[in-house]
């Protein structure tokens, strides 16, 4: 099946209309990716990327890309707009609505949600969706998942309540130690009095949202609003039948997950178990 471009929007983001730019001047000097990246010195790989929208460039790229095409200027100014959205398409939206609600309520199938997610953990987590990027990138993604989290701490913010996985508690992207430190940071955030947080356990067996992750979102004079991720898509659902719909899947999830008590006793056992895992052997 031959290779398929991701399709690009440049109208809705600067970061679309700098990955279209490089794909219309390319194709229209018939040049491959390959071709392009020998003659800039970049990464084959990273220029994927960054045409996709998915990754932004280092600083030097537009200017090579200025010279390379004779575009006089044009890459630098669009870089200047693009570099302001450290997130992807895909993921813009979503966090512009998570921005604005007053309730977030969460359902992470197989991680720690993005909020209370340890820089570390960050790291480790984005590292492993992100193979390829170097270190700069996943850099600029773990303070932008950082900076979202300042807003729990601010004098109002929303309500929360998040459901984990335990296979979020079980799986180490960063080894015990990182591990350790994540789970202790989950027992601190889950005293705070705008938190709730439940574990859903293994024994609860199959529920309606396996493998998928699910966010409900109520803003100040809307209809509420769902997010819903998978490994290959992540979307803004509005139609209020849809949303209704994941309403009641995420009230079944809440039935069948751990007591707060409960899912702080879980999480508290896990921690003892990463630090036995990181204790140096004698």
């Amino acid at each position: 099946m031959p290779f398929q471009p991701r399709e690009l929007f440049p109208d809705r983001s600067a970061r679309d209309l700098f990955g279209a730019e490089i794909r219309r001047h390319r194709e229209k000097a018939d040049m491959s990716l390959r071709r392009l990246s020998e003659v800039l010195n970049y990464s084959k790989s990273h220029l994927a990327r960054i045409e996709a929208a998915e990754s932004l460039p280092y600083d030097d790229l537009p200017a090579k890309l200025d010279a390379c095409f004779g575009t006089d200027g044009m890459f630098a100014r669009v870089y200047a707009l693009a570099k302001n959205e450290p997130f992807p398409g895909k993921y813009r939206r979503a966090v512009e609505v998570e921005s604005q609600a007053i309730v977030i309520e969460e359902y992470a199938c197989a991680t720690i949600p993005g909020l209370l997610q340890t820089a570390e953990l960050a790291r480790e987590s984005l590292r492993i969706g992100h193979r390829h990027a170097p270190d700069a990138e996943i850099e600029a993604l773990v303070k932008a998942r950082l900076d979202r989290q300042t807003r729990l701490d601010q004098p109002h913010p929303p309500e929360c309540w998040f459901i984990v996985d335990e296979a979020a508690l079980r799986r180490p992207p960063g080894g015990p130690e990182v591990m350790q430190r994540q789970m202790e940071s989950l027992l601190e955030r889950g005293t705070h009095p705008y938190v709730t947080l439940q574990v859903l356990p293994f024994s609860a067996g199959h529920h309606v949202e396996a493998g998928n992750s699910l966010v409900l979102y109520t803003v100040p004079d809307a209809p509420m609003l769902a997010y819903r991720e998978g490994s290959r898509f992540g979307t803004i659902i509005e139609d209020k039948d849809v949303v209704a719909k994941l309403r009641k899947n995420y009230d079944l999830l809440r039935a069948m997950a751990l007591s707060p008590r409960g899912s702080e006793a879980m999480i508290r056992a896990a921690m003892k178990e990463w630090a036995s895992c990181g204790s140096p052997r004698t």
